[in-house]
């Protein structure tokens, strides 16, 4: 038999609905407040009036409630990703191959809504063949050596060139896929989109500091699991996205030479956040990134001294992906694995192949080690810091092992120079024919993890709501993420806004 409700919960539940007319609860007692606070949200009656009725009461409870709620005097989260536009997007091809027809018309219902960077191999001496229909701009070899000089030590042969163009991109988001892969479908049989599948990657939180075993909990049907820190609930910037592939496995040559049939045929519906300290392989066949936060930190630095052009005949975006997760977790940011997929053709002979990747893979037993123990001073508080520091350690530690290391790291203090020069969102776009007239885009320097800077509260007290109010406190934050802001802003309060952000974004939090 159901138990009636008392008294005090219909009082409560009718006081709900009757806010508008209060005009002080600061006279209610302690837990009569809070239960009063949370069913205003779970209703959907908390508006910018009544959370200012209830931040006057002074309470000490009510205030930890909404500090750990995130609730702020704009209620829908002010986030500089909630209206990304077309024109925020650069999509970069490195081209390896002389007519991208085929490719390009298969990615017409995806890639023609956005600018395309597209980065001609330096050492193709065909014409490329671009369809119409696409708003692209093409880089070739003339355009690279006058933009970082025909010296350079940096190569950006084969599928290195897609780091020039993100070198040159003016876009916030970057997404990145290689000439040999097609879009895929899902176990639905659905196109897969994987730029909005990236942005939504780069535009929720990551979880690195705890694993959530229901792997990304800001995606739909999905929420923290029981025993997950609410201290840690509210995440950290995504910086990176790492896509995966069907057909062709993204296996090494000794793998693949000795399964030569085997494919990937298994789509698999997660997003997860890489834990932090954790390492991964990043491949750049088909992933995105925040610009700005983390694009100076991959760079085309360890080539092996046979290497080629194919899959398996590189590791340098094996090493950039390790400095970049490296730097990641220094600076407090997140990275993302899982969707979306691609669909890769069969290229190459891994026979032949391990020939020239046999050396990377010896010399990964070194640069495993290196990369999970190396730490970067307190003093490095920007990728660029970082990657020099880092530099700095791979000559000191790893110059001895093998030759290729003091070229990775002179390389990498090169590329710090080329992105403060070439690369940097500051300077003029379309100087000396580089680059392009897009609007620029600054996210600031990189801070200290937010977490360093959230106000002191009582612990004693933070506790004794959580294991009171834990549950509603998982439901409400998930459910208020989830609200759509209502009307339009003019152009001019908009613009202050973004202004603010750019200056706040690391802890867009009130102070009171």
């Amino acid at each position: 038999m159901r138990t009636p409700p008392s008294l005090l919960s219909l009082t409560i539940e009718k006081a709900v609905l009757n806010l508008s007319h209060f005009s002080d609860l600061s006279p209610l007692p302690d837990h009569i407040l809070l239960d009063l606070f949370l069913r205003t949200i779970k209703a959907g009656k908390l508006n910018e009036k009544v959370l200012k009725l209830f931040m006057a009461t002074g309470k000490d409870e009510v205030l930890i409630l909404i500090q750990t709620l995130n609730i702020k005097h704009i209620l829908t989260p002010v986030l500089p990703t909630k209206d990304i536009k077309d024109s925020d997007i650069d999509i970069v091809i490195g081209a390896l191959q002389p007519d991208l027809t085929s490719f390009l018309n298969e990615w017409r219902p995806v890639f023609s809504r956005f600018h395309l960077i597209i980065v001609k191999d330096p050492d193709l001496k065909e014409q490329l063949n671009i369809p119409e229909g696409f708003d692209h701009h093409v880089y070739t070899k003339p355009d690279i050596e006058k933009a970082v000089g025909a010296s350079s030590t940096i190569l950006f042969s084969g599928y290195s060139c897609r780091y020039f163009g993100y070198l040159v991109s003016k876009k916030k988001y970057i997404i990145s896929i290689d000439d040999d892969c097609l879009p895929a479908r899902d176990n639905e049989g659905n196109l897969v989109d994987p730029v909005a599948q990236h942005i939504t990657n780069l535009t929720t939180p990551a979880t690195p500091f705890f694993f959530n075993t229901l792997y990304d909990p800001f995606r739909d049907g999905a929420d923290f699991v029981r025993g997950y820190p609410f201290s840690l609930r509210s995440g950290v910037t995504c910086a990176l996205s790492c896509g995966l592939w069907l057909n062709l496995a993204d296996y090494d040559a000794p793998t693949q030479a000795l399964k030569p049939q085997q494919r990937n045929s298994q789509y698999v519906d997660l997003v997860m956040t890489v834990p932090a300290r954790a390492l991964l392989p990043v491949s750049g066949i088909n992933i995105a990134f925040e610009r700005e936060m983390v694009g100076p930190a991959l760079f085309p630095a360890l080539r092996l001294a046979r290497e080629g052009k194919l899959r398996w005949e590189t590791i340098e975006d094996i090493w950039s992906g390790m400095c970049a997760k490296v730097i990641c977790d220094h600076l407090g940011l997140g990275v993302k694995t899982g969707l979306p997929y691609v669909w890769r053709s069969d290229k190459g002979d891994p026979i032949e192949s391990l020939k020239k990747e046999w050396q990377g893979v010896k010399l990964m037993e070194e640069v495993v080690p290196f990369f999970q123990s190396v730490r970067l001073p307190r003093t490095a508080t920007t990728t660029e810091d970082c990657v020099a520091e880092m530099a700095k350690s791979v000559r000191e530690r790893l110059g001895s092992v093998d030759p290729v290391f003091n070229h990775a790291a002179d390389a990498m203090l090169q590329w710090v120079k080329l992105w403060k020069s070439v690369g940097s969102v500051s300077s003029t776009p379309g100087d000396e024919g580089v680059g392009s007239s897009d609007e620029d885009y600054s996210g600031g320097e990189s801070e200290a993890p937010e977490c360093s800077r959230t106000p002191p509260v009582d612990r004693e007290l933070k506790d004794k709501l959580f294991r009171k109010y834990g549950g509603y406190i998982s439901t409400l934050k998930h459910e208020f993420s989830k609200k759509k802001k209502k009307g339009t802003l003019p152009k001019e309060a908009r613009q202050i806004l973004f202004d603010w952000w750019s200056v706040h974004n690391k802890w867009p939090y009130p102070t009171v």
